[in-house]
């Protein structure tokens, strides 16, 4: 991975603590042959904050640990943000909670609002069982609701982990496209998505890629369509995602490339823990070979 002026790594405390106590789920059979198993997902958890518009860590990290995922995209993830979510490290308390290695990739950086603060963070991020290799926040087209004026400008929070699986190497991509009716801007995110998506498959030959989240438009729209050549929605055919309680919209995606293969996919009904509903894929990672799994 080439260095770039947003590349890091970012671990809890509380993953770096737990990084000799915990290791990697055992491996199967199926570890020791052609291909790997893994359990990937996707929520955007409203910054802690149910449908019922209370925030609630408790509750929703139960909802995270229900989903036993190794690998976990959040988006709309608070970090000392403010009053709605209690001033916490939301990433970093759910991680400690799960038990999990933690990523986070700022959309917004702020300055606190008290000198000696932390500075107030919100973006996506990825929970992990497996150790993060690196991590990179990349830039993508953005327009910003912090600015009075805002224009399409490249903006961070396009946040990647790379991760080694029994083996295997992967990388994951998480990201939260805009929600406005109006196209233009998931146009230009989905053009800057695909040209860092391959140059990072160019730099790391035989990773599995993921791209886990809100991309905030159904797979039918024509915005996406450019995603579809590169990559496979995992959840094909499952249920809405949103909004929670009476979902009529399939907005949250895991998606696949090369060497992945897609066994199962769920969107648990979970209506409470946030707007949206979690989506879940059971996949096999191909140890080797340039096909698709």
């Amino acid at each position: 991975m080439s260095p770039r002026a947003h590349t890091f790594t970012q671990l809890s405390l509380a993953g770096a603590l737990l990084t000799l106590a915990v290791t990697a789920p055992p491996a199967s059979a199926a570890d020791r042959g052609h291909s790997v198993p893994l359990r990937i997902a996707t929520y955007n958890i409203h910054a802690g904050a149910g449908s019922d518009g209370v925030f609630d860590l408790d509750r929703q990290a139960a909802a995270l640990r229900a989903l036993d995922a190794d690998v976990i995209g959040l988006q709309e993830v608070d970090v000392h943000w403010g009053a709605r979510s209690q001033g916490l490290d939301v990433a970093g308390e759910l991680a400690r909670r799960l038990g999990m290695r933690v990523s986070f990739a700022p959309i917004y950086s702020l300055d606190p609002v008290t000198a000696g603060e932390p500075r107030r963070e919100y973006g996506v991020a990825v929970l992990s069982r497996f150790p993060v290799r690196s991590a990179t926040n990349h830039e993508i087209t953005r327009l910003s609701t912090q600015d009075e004026n805002p224009v399409p400008a490249p903006a961070p929070g396009f946040g990647e982990v790379t991760l080694k699986v029994r083996g295997v190497p992967v990388q994951v991509f998480v990201t939260h496209l805009d929600y406005r009716a109006d196209p233009a801007v998931r146009e230009a995110q989905v053009a800057d998505t695909r040209r860092i998506m391959a140059r990072e498959r160019a730099e790391l030959p035989g990773a599995r890629q993921f791209l886990l989240g809100d991309f905030n438009a159904e797979p039918s729209a024509p915005e996406l369509a450019p995603l579809w050549k590169e990559l496979r929605d995992a959840g094909a055919g499952t249920p809405a995602t949103y909004p929670a309680e009476a979902p009529v919209k399939r907005i949250d995606y895991v998606t696949v490339g090369e060497g992945v293969r897609v066994r199962t996919v769920t969107v648990p009904e979970q209506p409470t823990a946030s707007d949206h509903r979690p989506v879940v894929a059971d996949v096999s990672l191909a140890r080797r070979g340039p096909g698709r799994g």
